[in-house]
């Protein structure tokens, strides 16, 4: 699958309940946890679009877009990638496909980037999770355009959570040996972001 037909998102858009600040702009090294992802991915798509509702976390770089949630509320994930599939059609984009990355999550490895964008087009899925042992990672996903109406209808009947949502509609697991302990990372505390400055060191 080409690049050209999918767009590159990064989902910032979350409360940060537990981190008890925006995550997003927290420094790891001498980069923000945003610009982490953001470079990461940066040269695997011609456009990336940051879904978060602070203005101040946007990157400088040129085929990097920012929009806020199109929901208000900091909704979950799923109002994140409804913001997206609706950003493309607003802007007039030719992508069919958006590929999800979380913005707390640093360390994934790059390979995971293609395994993500080469998901075999034959299938009659239009949803596609990366999934390691039992844990199925709902924000590292490839999801079809052709979903946006079904999506924004149940998200307007109150469906907020990734994982119900994904088995109603039925999606294709990428199967990976995760043998990094690091590679799904999350940053969800202050302890978690004292854990990755350990790994940088």
């Amino acid at each position: 699958m080409s690049e050209n037909n999918i767009l590159g998102v990064v989902l910032a858009g979350g409360k940060s309940k537990r981190f008890g600040d925006d995550k997003t702009v927290a420094k790891l090294g001498n980069k923000s946890l945003l610009d982490h992802t953001v470079e990461k991915i940066d040269k695997n798509f011609n456009e990336i679009l940051i879904i978060s509702n602070n203005e101040t976390a946007v990157s400088n770089k040129k085929n990097v877009f920012f929009t806020k949630d199109l929901i208000e509320g900091h909704l979950g994930p799923l109002v994140g990638v409804l913001s997206a599939m609706e950003w493309v059609k607003k802007n007039k984009k030719n992508y069919n496909w958006i590929a999800t990355f979380p913005c707390d999550t640093p360390f994934f490895d790059k390979k995971l980037i293609d395994m993500i964008k080469n998901c075999p087009t034959k299938s009659s899925k239009k949803l596609f999770f990366l999934k390691s042992g039992t844990r199925r990672h709902n924000i590292f996903g490839l999801w079809s355009l052709e979903l946006k109406e079904i999506l924004l209808e149940d998200i307007n009947k109150g469906q907020r959570k990734v994982e119900e949502w994904a088995n109603k509609i039925g999606s294709e697991i990428i199967e990976i040996n995760d043998e990094n302990e690091y590679n799904f990372l999350n940053i969800n505390t202050k302890e978690d972001l004292e854990k990755a400055k350990k790994k940088i060191k």
